[in-house]
């Protein structure tokens, strides 16, 4: 078990465990896409990153719904 997810402060930090699980799924998918980790990834899986991003302060959900926004104007 990852152990940022052994107390609630991570889930209350972010408005609940819908939004911290968004929070997590786009970043994933991001990495997934080719995005470059902020953080050392030595022995770490993906999931393993993405939390260690959140938990460090790296990552937010505004600074990873900006970029979403971004892609789509790209796209447009």
């Amino acid at each position: 078990m990852i152990e940022a997810f052994k107390n609630d402060d991570i889930i209350v930090q972010f408005g609940g465990r819908f939004k911290l699980c968004a929070l997590i799924q786009r970043r994933w998918l991001q990495l997934m896409q080719g995005a470059r980790p902020m953080v050392e990834t030595k022995g770490l899986t993906d999931l393993e990153v993405v939390v260690q991003e959140i938990v460090e302060g790296k990552i937010d959900l505004e600074a990873v719904e900006d970029s979403r926004e971004s892609e789509g104007d790209a796209e447009a």
